[in-house]
């Protein structure tokens, strides 16, 4: 059995690199999507949404957030899924995970109280889709159990109950509303059925090609998985306790870093424990936390250098004033001179490609700062 022992710093290049972060830029949207498996849709733009900040920190300034609008709603290389963008090819399996993996009992009982209404949706879509979700009569017989912001929200509900097990699909948008409609419509091809078992493995294998490298199992968050079963070969890492799973397309490999700033979504630190591990870098999004509450700032973007995540970058896109407004630059390790410079050509380039100047009247620095940005 081959085990492979890597330093942090090893761990750090092999995640970077699988992420697409290091030099060179790649330069094609398709193929990026294809690497990264998805793109968390969420629509905060405190700077600009996440799946776009996402390609613009792999692509530059070449990316075209139209060009992504163009390849899920008219090319149909890319596929929209409730909350992701998907590359088709990994539909089958997403889709056969779900409808074997054991369901909640509330929504259990939910969908099985509302198949009726599950029936009508099906065949209203048939007959006159697509259709957004406040064309669809509510004929639900029983209602969402919520006495949260899903109350009552039973089409929507069911829609993404549908969608998530692959009878019906987003072929669309109307500004932040989507449209539904019945896959065979939407999707290019017939998708292929696969057991569930076989689809297990082909996500964890994806999911790794994503992340290179990623622990086994562990505790349950919100949203995709970071873990990878079995995939890949095992590995431990100096420093760390615990074993990995690593891709082992990635060991070894010569390693060029360059500077990006990463949404908050972003999949290099969805994963805070792997985060913290490997990178020695505390993060949590702030937007939820009162303003008196927060460190690092409503939508603090972290700062990647080479293999190491150095600081966070509070900005705000103030579209009406045309400024990329600078809050703070918070350096969670001493910047060097060269650091400090990349730093800067990327805040600099981030406004360029939203079109804005950046201002940066109102900075104020991290108490680790050591006035290597007041250079600015």
């Amino acid at each position: 059995m081959v085990v492979h022992r890597l330093s942090r710093g090893e761990a750090r290049r092999i995640a970077v690199h699988a992420q697409l972060l290091a030099a060179p830029r790649p330069t094609d949207l398709v193929a990026v999507v294809e690497r990264l498996t998805f793109l968390q849709i969420d629509p905060t733009a405190a700077v600009a949404p996440s799946a776009d900040l996402v390609l613009w920190s792999r692509i530059g300034s070449t990316y075209d957030p139209a060009d992504l609008i163009r390849s899920v709603e008219t090319d149909r290389t890319l596929v929209e899924t409730v909350a992701y963008i998907r590359s088709p090819r990994d539909l089958p399996a997403v889709i056969a995970e779900t409808r074997g993996a054991e369901m909640h009992p509330t929504i259990g009982e939910w969908l099985h109280g509302n198949e009726s209404f599950r029936r009508d949706i099906l065949a209203l879509l048939a007959e006159s889709g697509p259709l957004l979700s406040r064309d669809i009569p509510d004929t639900s017989v029983v209602p969402w159990p919520s006495s949260g912001w899903t109350n009552n929200r039973n089409v929507t509900k069911m829609l993404e109950a549908l969608a998530l097990h692959g009878h019906i699909a987003i072929s669309g948008r109307k500004g932040r509303q989507r449209y539904w409609d019945l896959p065979a419509r939407v999707y290019a091809v017939e998708l292929p059925e696969l057991d569930h078992d076989h689809a297990v493995r082909l996500r964890n294998e994806r999911r790794l090609a994503a992340l290179g490298i990623a622990r086994s199992t562990g505790p349950q968050i919100p949203g995709e998985s970071p873990y990878v079963g079995d995939a890949g070969e095992e590995a431990v890492v100096e420093g760390v306790p615990g074993t990995w799973r690593v891709h082992p397309a990635y060991v070894g490999l010569p390693f060029e870093g360059r500077t990006a700033l990463l949404s908050p979504f972003d999949r290099l630190i969805h994963d805070r424990v792997r985060t913290e591990q490997l990178f020695d870098f505390e993060y949590i999004l702030e937007m939820y936390k009162p303003r008196e509450k927060r460190r690092w700032g409503y939508f603090a973007l972290p700062v990647l250098h080479h293999d190491r995540l150095v600081g966070k970058l509070d900005a705000t896109a103030d579209r009406k004033s045309g400024r990329l407004v600078v809050n703070a630059v918070h350096e969670d390790v001493p910047f060097t001179a060269a650091t400090t410079a990349d730093v800067h050509a990327e805040i600099e380039s981030l406004a360029a490609w939203l079109g804005l100047t950046v201002d940066m009247s109102q900075v104020s620095y991290s108490p680790r700062s050591h006035g290597g940005l007041n250079a600015m």
